[in-house]
C-alpha cells in the first residue's frame, strides 16, 4: 500500500501509510523546530518543554496520561533533536484515536505547573550528569560546540546547569505558542490506519489552529574549532569532523557512501587498517549528519592514551587514501550496506511512520523507498571519491575527551 499525503486548510500536514499483515499502529507527531531555534541563554528549552507536557496535559496529570496508554498496552514517548522534535505514540490499531487525543493534549493543552517545572529541572540535571559520565556521548556535544562555535547549532540539546536553571514557565509556554506552528507540523501514522478517521482525527483535535510557520533559524556556519575535555577516563575518545553537505544537496548520497566505505562496518577500511592491522582502537566508525543548511562528516574512535595521537593520524589517512582510490567493489558494498539499511529499517511501524515523517519535513513530499534506493544507485565512483576530497578539503572540527593529542598528529 502507497503513503497518502495530506493537508488541513490551516496547512498542517498528515502523511498515512498503511501496511499489510499488521495490528499496530505508530502516530506521532512531527514539529521542524529543535534546540538550535532556542533563544539565547536559554539552551536546553526545548528538550525541557518536551519533559515538561508529560507532566500533565488536557484532563490527565502525569500518571494519567501514563496509565491511559499502558492501560490499553500501548506506549508513549517523546525526543528533541537540534532540528526536530517529535511525540510519538504506539497502540493496538483500534486505540489509534487515543493516541492522537493525547499527543494533541501534549502540545496543545498542558499544564506546565511551575512547581513541576522545578522538580523536572533536577531530572534533566540528572540526564545531564550521565551523559557527561559517558564519554562516547558527551563527546559529540563537544564535537558539535567546536564545528559551531557560538552558534545555536553547537549548543548542547540538554543545555547545561545555568540556561536549565533560567527556564520559567512562561518561557516553555512562549515555545510552545511560538514553535508549534501547524505549517511546521506533521502528523504521520503507519501500521494498521484507517486513513479517513485519520483525517477526521487531524481535523477534530488540530483543525482549529490559526495558521502560521514557526521562526526561522539563523543558517549555520562551520568552523574548524577543538573542543578539549581534560577528565580522566580509562580511554582517550577522539572525534572529528568536516563541513558536508544538507539534506537537500544531491552530493549527499555520494558522502554517505564514501563514508560508509570509509568506516561503516567492519569490512571498512578504518576497521580494518585501525582495529585488525594495528590494534589502535576498539570502536571506530565515520558518519554524516546533514541538516537543512549544513552537515557534517565525522570519525569517531576510542583508543588507548598511548595510542590515542596515532590512531587519530592513520584515521585522517586513511580518510585521504580512500578518497584517491575508493575502489568500485567498495562503492557497491557500500551500496549494499545502503539498500539493506534503508528496506529493513522500513519493516517496523514506528521506524515506517518516522521515515514518512522526515521525507516530508525535508523534502515537502513522500519519498518513496524505490526513489530512495534508485538515488543510491545512480551513485558513481567519480562522485563519491570526489564527494570524500570535497569534505576533507577543509580544516576539520576536532573534539577529545580523556587526553590531549600530541601537537605532531
Amino acid at each position: 500500500m502507497s503513503a497518502r499525503l495530506h493537508r488541513l486548510s490551516n496547512g498542517l500536514t498528515i502523511a498515512v501509510e498503511p501496511m499489510a499483515g499488521v495490528e499496530t499502529a505508530s502516530v506521532g507527531l512531527y514539529a521542524d523546530v529543535g534546540s538550535r531555534s532556542e533563544p539565547e541563554g536559554l539552551s536546553g528549552l526545548a528538550h525541557m518543554v518536551e519533559h515538561m507536557v508529560f507532566k500533565g496535559a488536557g484532563p490527565r496529570d502525569a500518571r494519567g496520561i501514563a496509565e491511559a496508554i499502558e492501560d490499553v498496552g500501548g506506549s508513549i514517548n517523546a525526543w528533541t533533536a537540534r532540528d526536530h522534535t517529535v511525540f510519538h505514540a504506539r497502540t493496538l490499531a483500534a486505540d489509534l484515536p487515543l493516541a492522537v487525543d493525547l499527543i494533541a493534549d501534549l502540545v496543545r493543552d498542558p499544564l506546565l505547573d511551575a512547581e513541576e517545572l522545578e522538580r523536572e529541572k533536577q531530572v534533566v540535571l540528572a540526564e545531564l550528569g550521565e551523559a557527561r559520565d559517558t564519554p562516547d556521548d558527551i563527546i559529540f556535544d563537544h564535537l558539535y560546540a567546536a564545528a559551531y562555535r557560538g552558534q545555536t547549532l553547537g549548543l548542547p540539546v540538554l543545555g547545561d546547569e545555568t540556561s536549565i536553571a533560567a527556564i520559567a514557565r512562561a518561557d516553555c509556554a512562549r515555545w510552545i505558542a511560538d514553535q508549534y506552528r501547524p505549517e511546521g507540523l506533521v502528523l504521520a501514522a503507519a501500521g494498521k490506519v484507517d486513513e479517513e478517521a485519520l483525517l477526521r482525527l487531524a481535523e477534530a483535535r488540530f483543525g482549529d489552529m490559526l495558521p502560521g510557520a514557526p521562526p526561522a533559524w539563523t543558517p549555520a556556519r562551520f568552523a574548524a574549532g577543538t573542543h578539549r575535555d581534560r577528565r580522566r577516563f580509562d580511554q582517550v575518545h577522539i572525534a572529528f569532523a568536516y563541513p558536508a553537505p544538507g539534506q537537500r544537496d544531491p552530493d549527499l548520497h555520494a558522502l554517505s557512501l564514501f563514508a560508509s566505505a570509509a568506516g561503516g562496518g567492519m569490512s571498512s577500511r578504518l576497521f580494518q587498517e585501525l582495529r585488525e592491522a594495528r590494534g589502535l582502537a576498539y570502536s571506530i566508525y565515520a558518519w554524516t549528519q546533514p541538516f537543512t543548511d549544513t552537515g557534517l562528516f565525522g570519525v569517531y574512535c576510542a583508543a588507548a592514551k598511548t595510542d590515542a595521537a596515532a590512531a587519530y593520524a592513520l584515521a585522517r589517512e586513511v580518510l585521504a587514501d580512500t578518497a584517491a582510490t575508493l575502489s568500485e567493489a567498495e562503492l557497491e558494498r557500500a551500496r549494499a550496506q545502503a539498500r539493506a539499511g534503508l528496506l529493513m529499517g522500513l519493516e517496523s511501524v514506528q521506524a515506517r511512520c518516522d521515515h514518512l515523517a522526515r521525507q516530508i519535513q525535508i523534502h515537502g513530499r513522500i519519498v518513496s523507498a524505490a526513489e530512495s534506493v534508485a538515488q543510491i544507485e545512480a551513485v558513481t565512483l567519480d562522485q563519491a571519491r570526489a564527494a570524500g576530497h570535497a569534505a576533507l578539503a577543509g580544516g576539520a572540527a576536532v573534539a577529545t575527551v580523556g587526553g590531549v593529542l600530541a601537537k605532531a598528529a
